[in-house]
């Protein structure tokens, strides 16, 4: 399928999952604490029930049958005196614990959503977009289910066990060693449980991260998938991670079916055995009914808290199986945005000193030199693979040159402050962004401090203005998930607006009119002359017609420019743009 499987998981993988959740869990140190006594203040109510049950049986029944009920009705109003007790706890910890438990989903997903925004291009270029929906959705969610359930489970589990194998020793220390007697195998089953778990908790994880990823690339290719009849495998790849993520929790819930019985069959062994003790106790006059009603509903309450412990076992990995993969993107480095800021405009002078790159162990450029005066339009073409693209991205800095320098205006590129840098050099794509939100405020997206009137102007001089008052409510019509219900060519017009307004002295234009047609690249092309002027741009594209209008032409191959000049001057001189040129007119035709 085309989703990839996370990396095998290591012990660095495990112990930053450990550390992150600590570290999500420390702010909340103090509340934490409080809730636990809360939740002891609980336990201890619920631990009074079976022992006012024994005292019920014991002295209250006989004294009211003697015609002294004021003993009973004592018992019973402290029986529901610990049962609001509990109840009133039980809202209080349950309110307290989930507020600490948004409150840490809340900070997490902030965390992995800012760290995201700041990966540089290359991360998100390897790291596919299906893969971080996974992490951010997915296995941020394994932490709702530890936050909501896993502490109340363990709180209670941990004080409940104690508590009441303190109050069987009260009752009747003969009854509580015959108790302990069966625990041992109660925990080897619970401890086996929490092994189990964990191997299923990871193995759900990896599947439901490949749903997803398998899902939101389907849908985000939709077109693609249609327009190349992919659906069935599509649906296949898809059915074949849904069957693995079923097997997978299959594969848990089998192991909940052995664990639970058991441990209520080791439960259940127990509770025969302190009826069978406590019956002979009982009969010699030793041991009274009360006390072995009571203890039998305590041996109650102590084995139902070890199946949940298994059930906290596995929670707990399966909570760490997703903060390791989403700690392994936090541990990825973002660049420091310490440069230096430029207090003015540059001129837009760009310089390309001895600059070598390469895509892993893939060599692209090497000593690649270029000098682009300031306002020059520069046009870049070349066969696929030819490093177009790849100069661009180093000039944009979506990539760092692995050797040389890039300067704009003799500044060191990689001295430059992030949004300095983005505030000098703008870039136009091919498949242009929209974001949900209107037309004007995706213009502004250029400069968010522009006035209304500052918007519209842009707009006007690209062109898109007429197109835009044709809309239903003009600037102001939302236009939906990705520009939707805009063409190509609109969109285009739009993102130049945009650029238009940022004022930047520096313009790429990656393939900028390359997937519309003609009529469109026209008016994209007469847009760009008005977004361009008086601006360096480097421009990329395919239809030579684009570049007719560059002041220089640069021809590359295997990383190297092999031609250099105007374009008409290239066009007689028998070169490589005169060949690609009669290879675009032979298209045409």
């Amino acid at each position: 399928m085309s989703g990839e499987r996370d990396a095998q998981t290591t012990d660095a993988d495990r112990a930053a999952g450990r550390r992150l959740l600590r570290e999500l869990a420390w702010p909340h140190r103090r509340a934490l604490a409080g809730y636990v006594l809360v939740s002891a203040v609980e336990t201890g109510a619920g631990l009074a029930v079976p022992y006012l049950t024994s005292q019920v049986l014991d002295e209250g029944i006989p004294q009211a049958a003697a015609g002294l009920v004021g003993v009973l009705f004592g018992l019973l109003v402290a029986l529901g005196a610990a049962a609001a007790v509990q109840g009133l706890c039980r809202f209080v910890f349950v309110a307290g614990t989930g507020r600490i438990g948004n409150d840490m989903l809340r900070e997490l997903r902030s965390r992995l959503f800012h760290h995201l925004l700041w990966l540089p291009v290359g991360f998100h270029d390897r790291y596919s977009s299906g893969r971080a929906v996974s992490r951010m959705t997915s296995d941020v969610e394994s932490l709702e289910d530890l936050t909501f359930d896993g502490v109340d489970v363990i709180t209670n589990a941990v004080l409940l066990s104690l508590g009441t194998l303190g109050l069987l020793f009260w009752l009747d220390w003969r009854l509580a060693l015959v108790v302990l007697a069966v625990l041992p195998v109660a925990g080897l089953v619970a401890r086996w449980f929490g092994r189990a778990t964990t191997r299923e908790a990871r193995r759900i994880s990896s599947r439901a991260a490949e749903v997803i990823v398998s899902f939101s690339e389907t849908i985000g290719g939709l077109k693609a998938v249609q327009a190349f009849r992919r659906e069935e495998t599509r649906r296949e790849d898809f059915q074949r991670a849904s069957q693995e993520l079923l097997d997978a929790e299959l594969g848990r819930l089998r192991v909940d079916s052995i664990a639970s019985p058991a441990i209520q069959l080791a439960g259940n062994v127990g509770v025969t055995l302190v009826l069978l003790a406590g019956g002979i106790f009982a009969a010699s006059g030793s041991l009274s009914v009360g006390v072995l009603a009571a203890f039998v509903l305590a041996v109650r309450q102590l084995f139902n808290p070890l199946s949940e412990v298994g059930y906290f076992v596995a929670l707990i990995h399966a909570t760490l199986a997703g903060l390791e993969k989403i700690a392994t993107v936090l541990a990825e480095p973002s660049p420091a945005d310490d440069g230096i800021t430029l207090p003015g405009r540059v001129s837009g002078a760009v310089r390309f000193q001895g600059v070598s790159f390469g895509y892993g162990q893939q060599p692209v450029l090497s000593d690649f030199s270029l000098s682009i005066p300031a306002g020059q339009r520069v046009a870049l073409v070349g066969a696929t693979g030819a490093g177009k693209s790849t100069v661009v991205k180093l000039l944009t800095r979506f990539y760092r040159a692995d050797s040389g320098q890039i300067l704009l205006d003799d500044h060191p590129l990689d001295t430059l402050a992030e949004e300095t840098l983005r505030r000098q050099v703008a870039m136009v794509t091919q498949e242009t962004f929209l974001f949900s939100g209107s037309v004007a405020d995706n213009i502004a997206l250029g400069r968010p401090d522009a006035s209304r009137a500052e918007v519209e102007e842009a707009a006007r001089l690209v062109g898109v203005e007429p197109l835009i008052r044709q809309l239903p409510n003009g600037y102001d019509t939302q236009l939906g998930s990705r520009g939707g219900r805009l063409s190509a060519g609109e969109r285009q017009l739009v993102a130049l607006a945009r650029v238009l307004l940022a004022d930047p002295p520096v313009v790429v234009l990656d393939e900028a009119t390359s997937s519309l047609d003609i009529p469109s690249e026209r008016r994209v092309q007469a847009a760009m002359a008005a977004a361009l002027a008086g601006r360096t741009a480097v421009i990329i594209a395919h239809r030579l017609t684009t570049v007719q209008s560059a002041d220089r032409v640069l021809v590359l191959d295997g990383g190297r420019i092999v031609e250099d000049g105007a374009p008409a001057e290239l066009l007689i001189g028998g070169g490589h743009y005169s060949g690609l040129h009669r290879a675009w007119l032979a298209s045409l035709a």
